[in-house]
């Protein structure tokens, strides 16, 4: 066989941020600036922060050009905060060019080393190390992989990952440390090309910028092809796997990982005629993983799911047309949240428009997994839908349903919220209400805050179940990051049960709802209002004993009380969703309990004259949330998200007009700060921090 002997020259640049860095917390200062690599507009100012870390592309070695005339030369630009760069990849004489957060249509492996894979993993972050491993270990062999690092890298970059680098060849990530510089280029199961690693002088400043040049022997296309049976699946996976890359064993020649599922038909299934709309963004591998399990679950038809994308990205078009499902690209509207919000109206529209027949539609995002009786609930449920018109949607979600606070998968509740995560609308609530009003493109809201406003919801309620039927695993997002999902999401309980009956449905009624409320309030003990919600005592040890709790609660919107109390629970504490007429249901050790608003709440009546209700009030004027694991804590200052790592440290810190670093013992402490002063001392009482001023206050020693 003759050999491609075409030579790529690959060129990596890696760039420090500007040390005149903007504050963190005040993007009001920021310039409005975007720029250009090799002509090519790269990045908008307001997409900086979430490009921090490590950047990995991951590039075809194969091409079905097999003479030997053709050069080409490819440029990679990693930069920095002033003049934006980011990373470009340029192809001749096909003039390929590769921007972070867009795949380009025509870039496929017929095109000498092309892109298949291009990820950030935020390193400075939690977590994110784990990710990127994950990601390493999918690609397959004989690929050409591509790292460098934007502004900071080093900081949760621990051992697993550092290791898995070094069998990939670096002999450098051992030495990478606080915003040193690194590039390297290497062959997956074959040998380092080239690598490079620029030091920080100290911690203030940013290693130097680095270049990195490197000749590849491409190889026939045939080399890298796998002999799978010739059957039209198959024939997807080909294109698939020549294609992208990062999907593991979908693409293993020996072992490839199952296309088609074969789960058990319903009974009477209410769902067999009901589109589903898949709502999704240019997170590729969010929703292979979400695809998967829902064609997976008992009822599912394929026929009646539509993947709809945001923009035109060709990674979830191609992960669509591998299960063989149909895919519609929309073309993006408005910008941040305006534009979720109009491509959830635009997905909404269009699904009713392709079946005009349909009464309902199911609504899911890119980013869940989805339970075995996913179908089976909505069909046990539309009912509701159909038969009492205080309902506004049946939701797959429970807010405040964690590992320790939900018990019953048969269990149904109402509550005055929203949820999302998966639920079913009905098509003249959107048609005659909901599309009507949308928010326009220009209006910067939340299109599910805004379906939860009392003007559009007009008293109307959803149905939950107590254990939910999806769980949100992505850690990347508009609204989302990996320390947000591990606090609030992470924990969440999901049933893993194929065929569950739910309970009394018909309780969930408006009228049977409140007879069924009235009963268990009648029934339940009172606790020890004494005793602190936070205190392990306050819910004694027992099973399947229904508790009653009473807190202040002036009117709908003071949630002081309930927030403090939630966070005692730990459970959803940032509002108060999940709610019905101010009160508040779930488990605890195993025991159903009822919080009540009091007086707000027409149940407040049930409150003895002898008990007074709780009220707390957050610690110090401040909100403050701790999850300690190990040397991690975390706290929620003034609607802000400060993270304090610690161990066994300690330093007093004074901050200027600018943010900086300084030393620790054997280690470091970073301050983002505008006029603030923070003290962060380690020891057998663990972590604590003062802060003499509302704004956000990272303190980070190791």
């Amino acid at each position: 066989m003759e050999k491609h002997v075409n030579k790529n020259v690959y060129c990596i640049h890696s760039e420090k941020k500007n040390n005149n860095r903007r504050k963190t917390h005040d993007k009001r200062t920021r310039p409005n600036q975007s720029s250009s690599c090799g002509h090519h507009r790269i990045l908008e100012d307001a997409e900086l922060d979430k490009n921090r870390g490590i950047h990995v592309l991951v590039l075809n070695q194969a091409t079905l050009i097999t003479a030997s005339k053709f050069e080409s030369t490819c440029n990679l630009c990693g930069g920095d905060v002033a003049s934006n760069h980011l990373i470009t990849i340029r192809s001749y004489p096909w003039a390929i060019c590769s921007r972070h957060d867009q795949y380009v249509p025509g870039m496929t492996s017929m095109c000498q080393g092309s892109v298949m894979a291009q990820r950030v993993f935020d390193t400075y972050t939690a977590h994110e190390d784990e990710a990127m491993v994950l990601f390493l270990n999918m690609v397959s062999d004989g690929r050409i992989v591509i790292f460098t690092i934007k502004d900071e890298g080093s900081f949760q970059l621990k051992q697993p990952a550092r290791d898995l680098l070094m069998l990939l060849g670096s002999d450098k990530i051992a030495s990478l440390g606080w915003r040193d510089m690194w590039a390297m280029i290497t062959i997956k199961g074959g040998h380092k090309i080239a690598e490079s690693l620029g030091k920080s002088p100290d911690l203030a400043s940013w290693g130097s910028p680095l270049t990195i040049k490197a000749d590849i022997q491409l190889a026939a296309i045939q080399e890298s092809q796998c002999d799978w049976p010739d059957t039209e699946v198959n024939h997807r996976r080909h294109i698939f796997c020549n294609k992208l890359e990062g999907y593991g064993s979908v693409c293993s020649c020996t072992e490839p990982a199952p296309l088609v599922f074969n789960p058990q038909p319903l009974q009477d299934n209410r769902m067999s005629n009901v589109p589903v709309a898949v709502i999704a963004s240019d997170r590729p591998h969010y929703l292979y993983r979400m695809l998967r399990s829902l064609l997976s679950a008992d009822g599912v038809n394929p026929d009646l799911i539509t993947v709809f994308i945001d923009g035109y990205f060709e990674g979830p078009q191609e992960v669509s047309k591998l299960f063989g499902l149909q895919s519609i690209q929309h073309t993006p509207l408005g910008i941040k949240n305006a534009r979720i919000s109009q491509h959830y109206k635009a997905s909404l529209t269009a699904t009713f428009n392709l079946y005009p027949d349909a009464q309902y539609a199911i609504i899911i995002e890119e980013d869940l997994d989805v339970s075995p009786d996913f179908f089976s609930y909505f069909s046990q449920t539309v009912s509701l839908l159909e038969e009492d018109s205080s309902l506004f949607c049946i939701s797959a979600w429970n807010d405040q349903g964690y590992d320790h606070s939900a018990k019953d998968p048969s269990q149904l509740y109402r509550v005055e919220t929203m949820p999302g995560l998966g639920w079913l609308l009905k098509r003249s609530i959107y048609k005659e209400e909901l599309e009507l009003q949308w928010p326009t493109p220009e209006k910067l809201w939340d299109w599910d805050m805004w379906l939860r406003l009392p003007t559009v919801m007009k008293t109307r309620e959803c149905v939950i179940p107590d254990v939910s039927r999806t769980y949100h695993f992505g850690s990347k997002g508009l609204n989302m990051n990996s320390l947000f999902q591990e606090i609030y999401f992470q924990k969440h309980a999901f049933n893993t049960l194929p065929h569950v009956k739910l309970k009394d449905v018909s309780s969930l009624k408006k009228d049977e709802y409140e007879v069924l409320l009235e009963s268990l309030l009648k029934q339940a003990t009172v606790l020890d209002h004494t005793i602190s919600p936070c205190d392990e005592q306050f819910i004694p040890d027992t099973q399947d004993a229904t508790y009653v709790m009473f807190i202040k609660m002036e009117e709908t919107k003071d949630l002081t009380t309930w927030k403090q109390v939630a966070r005692c629970f730990k459970i959803w504490d940032l509002d108060g969703r999940g709610s019905h007429k101010g009160l508040w249901r779930f488990y605890l050790k195993g025991n159903p309990i009822l919080v009540v608003g009091v007086p707000v709440s027409p149940y407040s009546h049930y409150k003895p004259d002898d008990v007074s209700a709780i009220s707390l009030k957050p610690p110090e004027d401040k909100q403050t949330r701790d999850q300690t694991d190990d040397s991690l804590r975390t706290a929620l200052v003034n609607d802000s998200l400060c993270i304090v790592l610690a161990n066994d440290s300690r330093c007093t810190i004074s901050a200027d007009d600018s943010p900086h670093a300084i030393s620790v013992d054997d280690g470091w402490c970073a301050v983002l700060a505008d006029e603030i002063w923070l003290t962060v001392s380690g020891g057998n009482d663990g972590v604590s921090s003062t802060s003499a001023a509302d704004n956000l206050v990272c303190c980070m020693s190791e």
